[in-house]
């Protein structure tokens, strides 16, 4: 609900990180992280079980944050997703179950034999 919403939301764009400040408490989600749990259909599918495991994203970072209207924030990211509404709830779930949630992903992409790292590096 509405009492999920950050006090404060900071974009730190050279660490790629989203810090969010709630009473008494503030959390710092790595662009990855938010990436990898967009709450688009592209990533969340149609319907349980239908999610998409995301890979290669760990360079990504933020492009843009967008309000949508007082219940959430869209966020476009360096690789082009930006479908993700984050709504308060959302992310205010993202947060608080961090340290689960990315242990999950990581267990999913070491099954799946998958990389956080993306496919085509150039070395200069």
């Amino acid at each position: 609900g509405f009492f999920l919403q950050p006090l404060e939301i900071k974009i730190h764009r050279k660490s790629a990180v989203l810090e969010l400040r709630y009473a008494g408490e503030q959390f710092n989600l790595p662009a990855e992280y938010l990436r990898v749990h967009s709450p688009s259909a592209e990533v969340q599918g149609h319907g349980p079980g239908q999610s998409v495991l995301q890979t290669g994203k760990k360079l990504v970072s933020f492009k843009d944050v967008i309000p949508q209207g007082h219940y959430a924030i869209r966020i476009e990211f360096s690789d082009g997703h930006d479908s993700g509404i984050f709504s308060w709830d959302y992310l205010y779930g993202l947060a608080t179950h961090q340290g689960d949630y990315w242990q999950t992903y990581l267990d999913r992409l070491s099954a799946a034999n998958a990389s956080r790292e993306p496919a085509f590096i150039a070395l200069n």
